[in-house]
């Protein structure tokens, strides 16, 4: 579950998000008396791709976590309020007698097999999410730029290009247009990683961080059941404070059985979760470097000036690789994610 703190992340970064854009923007409408006709719908068409980006962006985010909140039984109204520095302080001395607390918890055995696994499983998960959100992030910062300096080149070039009429500069044009719309693939290979790809590690690192911190508390409240029964069980050999030993140990108990119940559902909620929407999101992933990876057919020659049938006609055949992924995305993928 998204806690409401996370409501006011999610609202400050779609706030960032279209600050950024809103800067570009206005940079555009002051130098618009300054560009040229083609500088300026160049800036303009940058500026309405990283709007719909980002729009993209904005959207899966509120979506996901929008369809949590609907969808978990909370109880009290949420609250979006920010927390002062005594709260903050108290959070941090928490998080230390937690952090040392973790360590001896970590120890237990668990009575649960279910639990143990998962214990185990989400440990090594989280470390391997964490791995590639990193390096998808290294990722998507070289593509985006490769994009800058591609379009540092194309400026440069249409710059030459522009000084002359001579056969040199109109091939300086026409190998800037080539850098163009190299740039403008490099942009959209970046926006969508970013999109499918870095956001679904991004989101998938916090929900995994959420289960260990439950599965910490379920594990604080077997040792603290254990306790009890020890407790109790010294109480009844010196025959002193039993009711009380009896009342504590039930509290335990209850406790332990309830987180235990609502863990384990929890926990196969997410699993499901996880599976499909990485598989949702790696396949669309998938369809979309295809689609960017596809080399746009030749122009279609002018009809041939005589009337005899050719002697050979050309076909266009699918290159063996995009059949290989294809069949790789329709069929093995979908056992291997599953």
């Amino acid at each position: 579950m998204l806690w409401p703190d996370r409501v006011v992340v999610l609202l400050l970064l779609w706030w960032w998000y279209f600050d950024a854009s809103r800067e570009k923007l206005q940079k555009l409408g002051e130098g618009e008396g300054s560009m040229t006709k083609e500088e300026f719908t160049k800036m303009k068409q940058e500026l309405e791709a990283e709007y719909l980006a980002i729009f993209k962006k904005t959207v899966a985010m509120h979506e996901v976590f929008l369809c949590r909140v609907a969808a978990h039984p909370y109880n009290q109204d949420l609250s979006v309020r920010g927390k002062n520095k005594k709260e903050k302080l108290e959070d941090f001395f928490k998080n230390v007698v937690k952090s040392a607390d973790g360590v001896l918890v970590a120890g237990v055995k668990d009575v649960d097999d279910f639990f143990e696994h998962e214990k185990t499983f989400l440990l090594e998960y989280h470390n391997r999410v964490k791995d590639a959100s990193a390096k998808s992030d290294r990722m998507i910062r070289s593509h985006k730029n490769a994009a800058d300096d591609i379009n540092r080149i194309a400026s440069s070039l249409y710059t030459l290009g522009t000084q002359d009429s001579t056969d040199l500069c109109k091939f300086f044009l026409k190998v800037s247009e080539l850098f163009e719309k190299t740039r403008k693939i490099e942009a959209r290979v970046a926006a969508d990683e970013d999109l499918k790809l870095a956001d679904l590690l991004k989101y998938y690192l916090r929900e995994s961080q959420a289960a260990k911190d439950l599965l910490y508390r379920r594990s604080r409240a077997l040792v603290d059941y254990e306790n009890a029964n020890k407790a109790l069980d010294k109480a009844r050999a010196k025959n002193r404070d039993v009711l009380q030993a009896e009342t504590s140990q039930q509290l335990c108990c209850h406790k332990f059985e309830k987180i235990s119940e609502s863990a384990k559902q929890e926990l196969v909620d997410f699993k499901t979760r996880r599976v499909a929407a990485f598989r949702k999101n790696l396949v669309e992933l998938a369809e979309l470097e295809l689609k960017h990876a596809k080399v746009p057919p030749p122009p279609t020659p002018p009809p041939p000036t005589h009337t005899s049938p050719p002697t050979h006609t050309h076909t266009h055949t699918v290159p063996a690789l995009t059949l290989a992924l294809a069949s790789f995305i329709d069929g093995d993928a979908m056992n291997t994610l599953s």
